[in-house]
């Protein structure tokens, strides 16, 4: 008898101690003033570092953007482009579009060959594939509007880092060794990145920081004019590209409002145009808005069956309607309008898929990288900025200035080469987002501020190329809806669907097999891979008692600081 009893105890406390597990929430960094969330630890300990010295969110904007073109060459960059959210302590907020543009000599037709038929690997790799690069003119344009601190010390600690260097970490030795043969192929001498990197090596850029130099003592001409400019320039025609010393004099940044919306009593301040996030972000938060989707167990069938319908009706207005507004008349008001969105939404059934080919856009009267990188930023002071900033795909075009050591973008790609014919990322386009000199080009980067009754409460991000709003959507649902912590929220399984190719996209291992089954038997096909990963966001969460969570993805390097 006695046996039994403490049979029974013991099994009582291994039931306890499993519920204890199951309750233990995860708990990401807490800082009781300032936080910086980026892709690596370098970037985020020197943005904290400029906080802590006194200066605001923008101060550490410069300095973190600065430094992951050194820690993060992926896609952390000074020839790339991007865009920021940011939100002020007085609660004003507005968006800076430093986006790349299409070079004086581009035409809708230069990826066309004679037959009309897309050539294969143009717009994606080498001296082509490059537009005009827009990082720095947006490091100035913050700087300049914003900025406390000296820019020098700003800036410096880039400097510092790569001359000094950087430890190599797996991940990125791993990035480095897959892209060897296509730096090899883009560059005409014996690039730094192809070495041999192995994890634990230290990585030095010394080209690198001579031009970070130059931008220190010259600003914006360090880059746009003078010995840097004539080094990109000159190489690029030696490549046979065709930006011009006039495409880099000419390249401004641009102040642009934002879209804001609200769902169920928060207010969303996000990207507009030539950022679709925004647009597509709105869209999809509130096609589910009148559904009470916190009652739909987290990740369960209902949950993705009704963000995947949203998603698919979204994209398909993406695909038709979206490109640089400042160059085509796109309908903006009327795509966010809750009546369109309703209508949209009327054909969606719980009972099976709604099939792509079924699902075109939606009628309207007068008528994104992988490998992109985001930081999120909120300062003692209650400033709150929230960075998104690409080179495309992996290293951008592959191309390494001569003498110069950055690597420059390959966004041309983020055109529609071809009515029709997908991009990099399967996105598909129209004339629209069609090649013309000085456009800018459609991008999926979705930086997004959440406030509630007034108040900061979120700042959230990701890269992930197509997969960008779809992540940062399911990151605002996580928080709202299912009351999750930023960390919690960030490591969660993700999944993503945008409309063509007509496939859901799940990371492994993520969604149980009932979910995947019952999708399946309602017409959804499922894709998953090993190698699969939907973004990688750095957030910051507001806490009840106003000390910040961060919330830094695992699925890469990515690191919190704060204080």
């Amino acid at each position: 008898m006695k046996n039994i009893i403490l049979v029974f105890a013991f099994s009582l406390l291994l039931i306890n101690c499993k519920t204890a597990i199951k309750k233990e929430k995860i708990i990401g960094l807490i800082a009781e003033k300032a936080m910086v969330v980026s892709a690596r630890e370098e970037a985020s300990k020197i943005g904290s570092a400029i906080l802590q010295k006194g200066g605001n969110a923008y101060d550490a904007m410069i300095a973190t953007h600065l430094a992951l073109a050194v820690a993060y060459p992926v896609a952390g960059n000074i020839a790339g482009g991007g865009f920021m959210v940011y939100r002020n302590a007085d609660g004003t907020k507005g968006t800076l579009d430093f986006r790349e543009k299409a070079p004086l000599a581009a035409h809708k037709d230069m990826y066309l060959d004679s037959l009309g038929n897309v050539i294969e690997g143009k717009s994606t790799y080498g001296a082509s594939a490059v537009g005009v690069p827009g990082s720095i003119a947006g490091v100035f344009e913050v700087y300049q509007k914003f900025g406390t601190l000296p820019f020098k010390d700003l800036i410096q600690p880039a400097i510092d880092l790569a001359r000094n260097g950087i430890t190599i970490t797996k991940n990125q030795s791993e990035d480095l060794s897959g892209a060897k043969k296509a730096f090899q192929a883009a560059n005409n001498y014996e690039t730094i990145f192809e070495k041999d990197w192995k994890e634990g090596d230290v990585f030095k850029q010394e080209e690198l920081a001579q031009t970070l130099e130059r931008i220190r003592d010259f600003g914006k001409d360090g880059f746009y004019k003078g010995e840097t400019a004539n080094f990109l320039v000159n190489y690029i025609t030696e490549l046979g590209g065709i930006i011009t010393h006039e495409d880099l004099e000419k390249y401004q940044a641009v102040w642009r409002n934002p879209i804001t919306f609200t769902y169920k009593n928060h207010t969303i301040t996000t990207m507009p145009l030539p950022s679709s996030g925004g647009i597509c972000l709105a869209q999809i938060l509130k096609s589910i808005e009148p559904y009470d989707v916190s009652k739909y167990e987290h990740n369960s069938t209902k949950y993705v069956q009704l963000i995947t319908e949203a998603e698919r009706r979204s994209y398909a207005d993406r695909a038709h309607y979206l490109g640089d507004a400042d160059f085509v008349k796109v309908p903006v008001d009327s795509l966010i309008d809750l009546n369109y969105i309703n209508n949209r939404m009327r054909n969606f059934s719980w009972d099976k898929a709604t099939p792509s080919s079924e699902v075109s856009h939606g009628n309207i009267l007068g008528y994104e990288s992988d490998q992109t990188t985001h930081y999120s930023i909120v300062d003692q002071f209650g400033n709150a900025v929230s960075v998104t900033t690409t080179l495309n795909t992996g290293y951008g075009s592959k191309v390494v200035v001569k003498g110069a050591g950055f690597i420059l973008n390959n966004e041309m790609d983020d055109f529609s080469s071809k009515p029709g014919v997908p991009n990099v990322y399967g996105l598909v386009g129209t004339k629209a987002n069609a090649i013309a000199a000085e456009k800018r080009m459609l991008s999926s980067m979705t930086p997004t501020i959440v406030e509630k009754d007034g108040k900061l409460k979120m700042v959230v991000g990701t890269p992930g190329g197509s997969t960008i709003i779809t992540s940062v959507l399911q990151n605002i649902l996580n928080v709202i809806e299912y009351d999750m912590g930023m960390q919690e929220s960030v490591d969660k399984a993700r999944f993503h669907h945008q409309w063509l190719p007509d496939i859901i996209r799940m990371e492994p291992s993520g969604f149980d097999k009932k979910t995947k089954s019952k999708l399946d038997s309602l017409g959804y096909k499922i894709v998953e891979r090993n190698s699969l990963i939907i973004g990688r966001v750095d957030a910051i969460l507001v806490l009840p008692n106003g000390k910040l969570e961060g919330g830094a993805d695992k699925r890469g390097d990515d690191a919190a600081v704060g204080f």
